[in-house]
């Protein structure tokens, strides 16, 4: 095409098939086996996947695929790279009792575990009979059975693991067909693995839960302080903050698995939808089963998350209302302070006055003595109509004017400045 292409748009068209749904002929056993892995632990298992595969003389995963699925060894592997999973499908075929025994761990012997086991599958799809009773199988008291895809296939589990960690389902065949049979298997493997995968949600909650009821009894405690007015607001702002923190800290280090949870807990819920299930009397439905068992953890999770958001809003009103108080009690001192600043201004003008008035009489002092002076000196000279004390008594208050009139200049000028 003559057109400058978008840098992702390869991959978002590849996504739409990254995980095909293939074919599944009736009867066929598959087990799945489910492993948390971080960005490192993903590369060094698709190495070691590329490796196993070179080994048998089978292809290996493209570079940078999510997606990879080869027959080996009798069956076929399929195995799939999520953003913190991954996922090996045995695909074995063959008829036999539901079930039956089978060296089920031995088929990841040969590779290394990627990371922590998440889940374990085994899914067993027959065609049906009468002489199955597929509710034999599981535990009487937790079977969840229902018919899917329109009655064309049965599905029962207990969804418990069993000896060897495995949760098994059972599938009876009803002319279901292999490319639906293929979709279905699929669907069904999803659905408990990503029911556990939301579950994890819950363990976080729980340990976050003592930490979130201690922060609300220590901001209600807070609280009470603050309106009693009798406290070190410096101190409660002081517990304000670290309290703050140590929330904020707490709820980063949950939020993402919260989130998740929910993410993953609606995946389920689309699977459940997609498979279509009619009730069967006698028995509960997988979404039934979900909504009683699951729903309340993820609800658990929810009221955890509101908590620590409600907690959040709570604590940043307290420390802005413990702010404005200090902003308050700052601004009043800073009130008194100038007063304060303002009476001792005051003081100084009274003084400075008073040392003016001073200084005029010294001044007038100094310069009505060299005015004496001076009239002795020229007495004779001049001839003066009067006597020497006379004369300089008139020059007292010439004097005391003129030092006057220059002192109030100088200081308006100073003013003025």
């Amino acid at each position: 095409m003559p057109f400058q292409p978008h840098p992702d748009r390869a991959a978002a068209l590849a996504e739409v098939h990254a995980r095909p749904f293939h074919p599944i002929e009736t009867p066929c056993r598959v087990l799945l086996f489910a492993f948390m892995t971080d960005a490192a632990q993903a590369a060094a298992d698709r190495a070691a996947l590329a490796g196993f595969c070179r080994a048998r003389n089978a292809a290996e995963p493209a570079a940078g695929a999510k997606h990879h699925r080869v027959a080996i060894e009798g069956g076929t592997l399929r195995w799939e790279q999520h953003a913190e999973f991954t996922t090996y499908s045995w695909e074995l075929n063959g008829a036999g009792e539901p079930f039956a025994p089978l060296e089920r761990g031995a088929l990841m012997a040969k590779l290394p575990q990627p990371g922590p086991h998440l889940a374990s599958v085994d899914l067993h799809m027959l065609p049906f009979s009468d002489r199955f009773d597929p509710a034999a199988s599981f535990d009487p008291n937790g079977t969840a059975m229902s018919a899917v895809y329109r009655d064309e296939a049965l599905v029962a589990t207990d969804f418990k693991a069993d000896d060897e960690g495995f949760v098994r389902i059972l599938v009876l065949d009803r002319g279901v067909g292999p490319n639906r049979a293929g979709s279905l298997m699929q669907r069904l493997l999803e659905i408990e693995t990503y029911r556990m995968l939301a579950l994890l949600g819950l363990p976080e909650a729980m340990r976050a839960a003592p930490g979130v009821a201690v922060a609300e009894e220590s901001l209600a405690r807070i609280g009470a302080d603050l309106s009693g007015g009798q406290t070190d607001d410096h101190k409660l702002l002081d517990e304000l903050t670290e309290l703050a923190a140590k929330l904020e800290t707490d709820s980063s280090a949950t939020s993402f698995r919260f989130r998740a949870s929910r993410a993953y807990h609606e995946i389920v819920q689309q699977r459940l939808e997609v498979i279509g299930e009619t009730p069967i009397l006698g028995f509960v439905t997988l979404n039934s089963f979900m909504a009683r068992r699951v729903a309340p953890a993820m609800r658990t999770c929810q009221m955890l998350e509101d908590r620590q958001a409600n907690l959040a809003a709570k604590l940043t009103r307290a420390a802005n209302l413990l702010r404005t108080r200090v902003d308050v009690e700052i601004e009043k001192q800073n009130r008194d302070l100038l007063a304060s600043m303002n009476s001792r201004a005051k003081l100084q003008l009274r003084l400075q006055q008073t040392v003016e008035g001073l200084s005029v009489a010294a001044i007038s002092y100094y310069v009505v003595g060299l005015a004496a002076y001076l009239l002795k000196g020229v007495k004779e000279k001049i001839g003066l109509p009067v006597s020497i004390e006379t004369a300089t008594a008139i020059t007292v208050p010439v004097a005391v004017i003129a030092v006057g009139l220059v002192v109030h200049r100088v200081r308006k000028s100073h003013e003025q400045d």
